[in-house]
């Protein structure tokens, strides 16, 4: 496994970091604490030490909290970040929300005690909003509470989740410099992070941590215009309509413009999110042994070439989130 820089911070990240979002019982419908351990096993085994968990994902701060603390006297130097949800419960964080009613310094404090309460971990690598709005820099007391908790040694970096598909509301954060890192979705469909800020972030040592790099398995091939999932996972609304039958048109393009199959396709998708060098880690979703070893295989240094990043960035597909 490659490590890279997190921005400025000086730590060292696995390329492929481990999305929590779907261990345990989840809204990934299916999943069950035992594999998600065994899965997180054979990833931290495999070089995985980034780990990206969240208040707001179920058990997930438990079940990561208590791995990390079993794993802890094997020196793996496990790093672990998980996410302030927004006081006022809004996602998306829309415009006009004073920083006060979404992320004022008491509720930072609440959340992060429960998080390390949940996890018994006694400090977090990463605390991250789970929303943002650039309206925010420099308004609300949230920076003066980060500041104290790295003082207190309870967190040692401070990032953002950036709002879905909205990566230009981060740029003013960025530009601030009181950022180490932000968290967006960059993906072979949505490629308007390269436009201004990943050149950002690296220009001003702010880590990068890609989420959604599969597309929640658009692409990863398996989605097709037949495709269904359990009744009360998420995926029923992200691939709702016609969307499936999208996916399949625009993933069969990809290939057909590659010349590789529908079975190549996650790895693809993959090296292309690592191609930027602006890219600290991505953390694709791993609820099995199996998603891990594929997964992990990927950090072997291999590079997509020119051509093929030519290819792909004929293949940007700007959508809603849900639709449309």
């Amino acid at each position: 496994m490659r490590t890279r820089d997190l921005g400025r911070s000086g730590l060292q990240v696995s390329e492929i970091g481990y999305g929590a979002w779907g261990i345990g019982e989840s809204a990934w419908v299916g999943a069950t604490e035992d594999e998600s351990v065994r899965a997180l096993d054979r990833a931290v085994d495999l070089g995985v030490n980034f780990i990206d968990t969240a208040r707001g994902y179920g058990e997930s701060e438990r079940i990561v909290g208590s791995f990390v603390r079993r794993r802890a006297g094997a020196g793996d130097g496990i790093l672990v970040a998980t996410k302030v949800p927004p006081r006022n419960r809004l996602w998306p964080a829309p415009d006009g929300v004073d920083p006060m009613e979404a992320f004022p310094g008491a509720h930072i404090r609440e959340s992060l005690e429960t998080s390390l309460r949940a996890s018994g971990l006694d400090h977090f690598d990463v605390l991250q909003f789970h929303v943002w709005s650039d309206e925010w820099v420099g308004r609300g007391d949230w920076l003066e509470t980060i500041a104290d908790l790295k003082q207190e040694g309870k967190i040692r970096l401070f990032g953002v989740s950036v709002n879905d598909h909205e990566p230009h509301n981060a740029l003013a954060l960025v530009r601030s410099g009181v950022v180490d890192t932000v968290q967006v979705i960059y993906n072979i469909f949505d490629q308007a992070p390269a436009d201004a800020l990943l050149p950002a972030c690296q220009e001003h040592g702010v880590g990068v941590i890609v989420r959604v790099a599969l597309d929640e398995g658009g692409l990863t091939g398996s989605v097709t215009a037949g495709s269904t999932f359990p009744e009360g996972d998420f995926r029923n609304r992200y691939f709702r309509g016609d969307r499936p039958a999208q996916v399949e048109r625009h993933v069969d393009a990809i290939v057909a413009d590659l010349g590789i199959g529908r079975d190549e396709l996650a790895e693809t998708a993959l090296r292309f999110v690592l191609s930027s060098p602006a890219v600290s880690t991505v953390i694709p979703g791993m609820r099995s042994v199996r998603n891990v070893e594929r997964n992990a295989a990927v950090s072997d240094g291999r590079a997509l070439a020119p051509g093929q990043l030519d290819v792909l960035a004929r293949h940007r597909w700007q959508r809603n989130f849900y639709g449309g």
